[in-house]
């Protein structure tokens, strides 16, 4: 039972045949980026001038480099700005400026709250509580509801991966625990298996939507709408389309595994009884949790407050009081007030080690925050130089989209496709700037499809690579790639519409 609490090293195992495939792909990626970065920059392009075309070469190296794996995706988001440097599109000051961009400093303060979240066992405290709850009782359909919730939930605040990696030792620990009272060997392989790891896996790419913090996409998004266009979208803005949107999602998750993968007759008998002793054992609650539920608690009000304000004050956005947290309070320095709270309070009574230590912080997604600052950092260079432009001048002109409607679909259509074959947060760094600049080479409104151009890429069920949450499902043994194929097409079809819709009618 051990191996199934504590299974996040192998989750993320491939099997044999997708091992040789990543590495097949990363052989290729290793010989293609220099050779687009060679051909295009050499090539005369019509209507592209020089210092864009380079761009153009470097970025094209970026994205092939990004789709292909062949380096780390964080060491790419450092060498193609570095390149830029030396290939003079700009000084080393103004090309790494992104990197000091507050949105930056929001995704440090998050990840921290969330590695304390993890630290104090939060996550197994709150899933348990649900779970073993009478309401859940032996219904299927509430079972799902009850576990796609909370991931869901949890996901809101946590990252995908995290998320996952919280919840699949608790699904994979109720298999077990099925399976034994069953008498079943072998019970991973049946559907009820498969679909509560593949709910899991969805819910929590599904849940980051609905807040800012949720996933990288999402700051992506707010970022380069704020910097290209001069638009600030709120924490409590961005939840008026990203909470309808994961709400929608997650019903369509509960509804489909519950009708396509209910687990067979009598099967759920007495799991509410054993969910519930495993929570019993969880003791009381802990100093350090108390203080991790105030201080999230706290930054959750910090961060909705401008929203509030804006929504309910007569002047609106324009009112002295949003002016003042605004400029005073900003989401970046409310995540690392938070932070650094968790670093002050002791842990527990007479305790001189604090609730967070720098050992936890050092764990967070580094990684993350780079790809995201060079994504950054080469977004700017494109639109700089008219290179976003050309690209979107030429998109429009290949698509024939002109309005808002189209621009949004075609959009929240690339933004999946191109999550299948990378990671959400290297395609949003991609995509969401193209959008903008597409719109505007259209005159059109480019809020909409930059919205829904994010939303999109933080979609992309097909593949066990295509998502980190994805991956770990597979790795579980419960799901075949068919079987995750199948669910993830449906998932992927009912979030454009989904997302298309929502964006429309309250973007």
């Amino acid at each position: 039972m051990s191996s199934l609490l504590n299974p996040v090293d192998s989750l993320s195992r491939l099997s044999p045949a997708e091992e040789k495939f990543e590495e097949i792909r990363r052989q290729i990626g290793f010989w293609i980026a220099p050779l687009v970065l060679l051909i295009i920059w050499f090539i005369p392009l019509p209507g592209l001038a020089e210092t864009p075309r380079h761009l153009f070469a470097i970025v094209g190296m970026a994205l092939v480099l990004w789709m292909t794996e062949a380096i780390p995706l964080a060491a790419t988001a450092l060498l193609a700005p570095s390149l830029c440097v030396v290939a003079g599109l700009g000084s080393a000051r103004d090309v790494f400026k992104p990197f000091a961009d507050p949105v930056i400093f929001l995704f440090i303060g998050s990840f921290m709250l969330g590695e304390a979240l993890l630290k104090h066992g939060l996550n197994r405290r709150f899933a348990f509580g649900i779970l073993g709850h009478p309401w859940v009782g032996t219904n299927p359909f509430r079972l799902y509801a009850a576990f796609g919730g909370i991931t869901a939930l949890v996901s809101m605040w946590v990252s995908n991966a995290a998320t996952t990696a919280m919840m699949l030792p608790i699904g994979l620990s109720i298999l077990s625990e099925i399976g034994s009272r069953q008498g079943l060997q072998n019970f991973r392989s049946s559907s009820f298996a498969s679909g509560l790891v593949l709910i899991t896996a969805f819910a929590a790419s599904v849940g980051g939507m609905a807040t800012p913090i949720g996933t990288p996409p999402n700051l992506i998004g707010i970022g380069a709408i704020e910097r290209l266009l001069g638009v600030k979208i709120t924490f409590f803005a961005w939840m008026k389309v990203g909470l309808p949107t994961a709400l929608l999602l997650s019903l369509f998750l509960i509804w489909r595994f519950s009708r396509t993968c209910p687990p067979g007759q009598g099967v759920l008998e007495g799991n509410r009884d054993w969910l519930r002793s495993e929570g019993l054992q969880l003791g009381p609650w802990t100093v350090g949790q108390r203080n991790v539920v105030v201080v999230f608690f706290l930054a959750v009000v910090a961060w909705i407050l401008p929203g509030l304000i804006a929504a309910f004050a007569k002047e609106g956005s324009a009112s002295s009081s949003y002016l003042w947290v605004t400029s005073h309070f900003p989401e970046s320095i409310v995540g690392l007030l938070a932070a650094s709270l968790l670093f002050l309070l002791p842990a527990g009574k007479g305790s001189s080690r604090g609730t967070l230590e720098w050992k936890d912080a050092v764990g967070i997604d580094w990684g993350t925050i780079l790809l995201f600052a060079g994504g950054m950092a080469l977004g700017e260079l494109m639109f700089s130089t008219g290179l976003a432009r050309w690209i979107g001048g030429g998109l429009a002109e290949v698509f024939h989209a002109k309005t808002v409607f189209g621009l949004t679909l075609l959009f929240t259509v690339v933004g999946v496709l191109v999550s299948e074959m990378t990671t959400n947060t290297a395609s949003a760094t991609m995509i969401v700037p193209i959008a903008i600049a597409v719109a505007q080479a259209a005159q059109l409104d480019p809020i909409k499809p930059a919205l829904a151009a994010c939303l999109g890429c933080s979609m992309g069920f097909l593949l066990p690579v295509s998502t980190g949450p994805n991956a770990m499902a597979y790795g579980t043994g419960c799901v075949s790639i068919r079987t995750m194929m199948r669910h993830g097409f449906w998932l992927d079809i009912v979030g454009t519409f989904v997302i298309v819709v929502v964006v429309m009618l309250l973007g």
